[in-house]
């Protein structure tokens, strides 16, 4: 089945990073947008990736986009820190190209992300956390593990460049962004969608738990049987329940902003040396 027509776009963050995007128009409701965050190592580019966009687009239009230091977008990963910003200037573009509700859709480390902007910047209609972890530093699975690997170690920094077109900065966090079960308290009056498998080999369901425990309502939490993580193991099924979610969310973005939201000081608010 052809997939729906993507257009391309290059959007330029807070801090002067030049992010790789690319819009699908509505096939469902014209007003609505949904960015879509891919998670480490991903890119919308990815035919798994680009297949989510199209169901999704069946609802609204989506923005997808390449996190900082991924495919073809500039400067280096900072693995969910300034990648707030990243998707601050995707909603941006989704909000500029006229869709008047906007939710953001994050899969593992997009799922933080999408989590933590929702924390800081707010400006949105909607969150869904796919396959998200609720702290940092978990390597009590063997996939995260490797991960971490790869962060930490100049060997696995060059493996996931020259392996995965993923560019890690080397410079330790300082301070500790806000985690993502810290975040998930600060997202209400926004709805807030947690999505996980109960076959998930990166992120065990506590994850998900203690995200839906530290949130406030209105909150969901979908425990779905045999899936895995994160985009490759999306059903078409899962992402058109989604979809429908997405959907069904009311406009949120012209009240006060909340007094639960204020600026709260975050690494990701500096510009991060490359």
């Amino acid at each position: 089945m052809p997939l729906a027509a993507t257009f391309p776009a290059t959007l330029m963050t807070k801090d002067g990073v030049r992010i790789d995007a690319a819009h699908t128009p509505s096939r469902g409701d014209a007003g609505l947008g949904i960015v879509l965050a891919h998670g480490f190592t991903g890119s919308w580019r990815d035919a798994t990736t680009r297949r989510i966009a199209h169901v999704l687009s069946g609802y609204g239009g989506v923005v997808a986009f390449d996190f900082r230091g991924h495919g073809r977008s500039g400067g280096l990963t900072t693995v969910g820190d300034a990648e707030v910003l990243d998707i601050a200037a995707a909603v941006g573009h989704a909000r500029s190209i006229g869709y008047g509700r906007v939710a953001t859709l994050g899969f593992s480390m997009g799922a933080a992300v999408a989590v933590r902007h929702a924390a800081l910047h707010g400006g949105t209609d909607g969150v869904v956390a796919v396959s998200g972890p609720a702290r940092w530093y978990y390597r009590g699975t063997r996939p995260m593990r490797q991960v971490h690997w790869a962060i930490e170690k100049a060997p696995g920094r060059l493996a996931a460049r020259l392996v995965k077109r993923t560019r890690i900065r080397s410079i330790p966090w300082d301070p500790v962004p806000l985690a993502p079960h810290e975040a998930a308290a600060r997202v209400s009056p926004v709805p807030f969608l947690i999505v996980h498998g109960d076959a998930d080999t990166f992120f065990p369901l506590e994850h998900a738990h203690q995200l839906y425990e530290a949130a406030r309502e209105p909150k969901e939490l979908w425990i779905e049987p045999g899936y895995g993580h994160a985009e490759s193991s999306a059903t078409p099924d899962l992402i058109r329940r989604i979809g429908r979610w997405i959907s069904h969310l009311p406009r949120l973005t012209d009240r006060p902003p909340s007094l639960d939201r204020r600026d709260v000081p975050d690494a990701a608010e500096r510009t991060v040396p490359e």
